[in-house]
């Protein structure tokens, strides 16, 4: 099996981190059980640094006297994990995962470690790198060896560093992975490091956000790229439960956001609105930079049942619309209300200006799109209903 390095990319809320979960189910064959133990994650941000991905020494005080120790950083726990399992002859993967990776400095972070993401054919590493002293402890102590310094030596198992090394590169295992293993050993004896053909790497970027750092096109070539597309009217089009396929999350299918108004209830269903939203985000295409970037996933709002308030609408999709999609230029908002609204002066000063409109808005994107037909998942009828529990005046 070979090694996933890809970087996943797409509008907020298309589950680009479920996607990184299934693809490690799937493809590497992951168990739900493994999934803790065999996956070690990371999250990029503006001050995370090389010290953080690799590892660092910290000072650990007592009433007497100050002690260091290496603590390793993610890049070096997955790696040292991955190391173990071909030591230690299990038919494993291991994944890395970085989430926001354009959110931190990725050039910077990464240091050296770049150039080990080139691979061969088999999988490993084109290229070693050296690691300090320092590194090479905190990776053998990831991988569970007792390590001590004595003399400004590595002591391994009790043994002096090189005596250790031999001694495993002369133990015959029998395993497919033998040769793996005594090429481990091989370039830990030489204070270097590769990435082992049983250790992927998966990264999520989130392109919509303007505070983000460049990824450069030599960074970028060492990666596959696979886009999470934005939910579309195509989705809702060819949604069959009969032919099984499912072009839209169960959840996400059955959530409702109701509306009050006076004595009676609006319902309307959330992936209607989703896709309507999007379809009107993409026509006003001139209007908006990065259009892909803009458009909304079915997980942009965290479900948690399935009804939505009209509070959690305006809290997070009518905010975004605002402040992130329609920042630069008001006038599409405009032009749909005057149009459609019978209001021929909207003025769109502020923020509160534009929630006066929010039920006809939604309504609007809602029914501009089609309900999903032949299926037993169509939409209650678009019309108001009497709300039980509102008391008639």
């Amino acid at each position: 099996m070979s090694p996933i390095q890809k970087i996943l990319f797409g509008c907020p809320g298309t589950g680009k981190s479920y996607k990184v979960i299934e693809i490690a189910k799937d493809q590497l064959g992951i168990s739900e059980e493994e999934l803790r133990l065999n996956i070690v994650k990371a999250v990029f941000y503006p001050e995370y640094k090389y010290s953080d991905f690799m590892g660092k020494l910290l000072p650990l005080s007592s009433v007497s006297s100050i002690n260091y120790k290496y603590y390793p950083g993610h890049f070096l726990q997955a790696l040292s994990k991955a190391y173990h399992s071909i030591i230690h002859n299990k038919n494993q993967n291991h994944l890395l995962v970085i989430d926001e990776l354009n959110r931190g400095n990725a050039a910077a972070i990464f240091g050296s470690i770049f150039q080990l993401l080139d691979r061969n054919y088999n999988g490993w590493s084109s290229y070693c790198i050296d690691i300090s002293e320092m590194e090479m402890f905190g990776l053998l102590s990831s991988m569970g060896y007792k390590i001590k310094i004595f003399d400004d030596n590595i002591l391994v198992e009790d043994l002096p560093f090189d005596i250790f090394i031999e001694n495993e590169k002369s133990k015959k295992t029998g395993n497919e992975y033998s040769d793996d293993k005594f090429e481990i050993f091989t370039i830990i004896q030489n204070y270097q490091i590769r990435i082992p053909p049983n250790l992927s790497i998966i990264a999520t970027v989130n392109t919509s956000d303007e505070s983000i750092y460049y990824l450069d096109t030599a960074f970028k070539r060492r990666w596959d790229w696979e886009y999470i597309k934005a939910p579309c009217t195509s989705d809702i089009e060819n949604y069959s439960i009969d032919k099984q396929i499912i072009t839209i999350p169960e959840k996400v299918l059955n959530t409702i956001i109701p509306i009050k108004k006076g004595n009676n209830l609006l319902v309307l269903k959330l992936y209607r609105l989703i896709v309507g939203i999007n379809e009107f985000i993409k026509s006003n295409h001139k209007s908006i930079r990065n259009i892909e970037d803009k458009q909304i996933g079915w997980w942009f709002i965290n479900l948690q049942s399935e009804t939505l308030s009209l509070d959690q609408i305006k809290d997070k999709l009518m905010f975004y619309l605002w402040d992130s999609v329609f920042a630069r230029d008001k006038k599409p908002l405009i032009k749909l209300i005057e149009e459609n609204f019978s209001d021929n002066h909207a003025n769109l000063i502020t923020y509160a200006d534009f929630l006066i409109y929010t039920d006809k808005l939604l309504k609007y994107w809602h029914n501009s799109v089609p309900m999903i037909k032949n299926s037993q998942q169509d939409d209650m009828p678009m019309k108001e209903v009497s709300d039980p529990n509102h008391e008639s005046s």
